[in-house]
């Protein structure tokens, strides 16, 4: 029996397969995997999602398993760490951003309670269920992530934009772009 699923999943790599399936979309409400799975986005500037993925353990052993505490203390001797790991893409400004945007987080959680309550907030508690009937025609930016990414500016977040800022917005759940015969649409 074949399944339908969203034409950009390459089919021949299961990390990406179940990434999509079991991951991709899923309305994510857990402050430690938002924090985790925003400062991915961040390091998948001008590379393929699928590099970052296959680094993604890396990346959680390098930065104590997206601890925002830990991850905001952290100094040079910290970054020189995880650059000479070995786990990670070696960009010392990726490196940096993860740690000045844990920061960023520490300062919304003190004001919204939580990162879920601040991202959630901005779709109305609710994820957004786009038309998409081909993946290559889907929107790639919108209103809410262009404000997102405005305001998170003024804040000093670094390795954002728009475009960054809505791949996050339909990884963790909050924009449903499940193409509409892929097996994993929101009905």
């Amino acid at each position: 029996m074949s399944v339908s699923r969203c034409g950009w999943v390459k089919l021949t790599d299961p990390i990406y397969v179940a990434y999509h399936d079991d991951e991709w979309g899923k309305p994510l409400h857990n402050d430690r995997d938002i924090f985790e799975l925003f400062s991915l986005e961040t390091q998948s500037a001008g590379l393929s999602w699928l590099t970052v993925l296959k680094k993604r353990q890396g990346y959680r052993n390098a930065f104590d398993e997206f601890d925002i505490d830990k991850v905001s203390s952290y100094g040079d001797r910290d970054i020189e760490r995880i650059l000479e790991s070995g786990g990670v893409i070696k960009s010392r400004p990726k490196i940096e951003a993860i740690i000045t945007n844990a920061r960023g987080f520490l300062q919304i959680k003190k004001e919204f309670g939580s990162l879920d309550n601040y991202f959630w907030s901005k779709v109305g508690g609710n994820p957004v269920i786009n038309n998409v009937p081909d993946y290559k025609n889907a929107a790639c930016t919108s209103d809410i992530s262009d404000a997102i990414t405005k305001e998170l500016k003024k804040r000093g977040f670094k390795f954002i934009g728009s475009t960054t800022i809505y791949a996050f917005m339909q990884a963790c759940g909050m924009v449903d772009d499940h193409e509409n015969g892929c097996i994993c649409k929101s009905r």
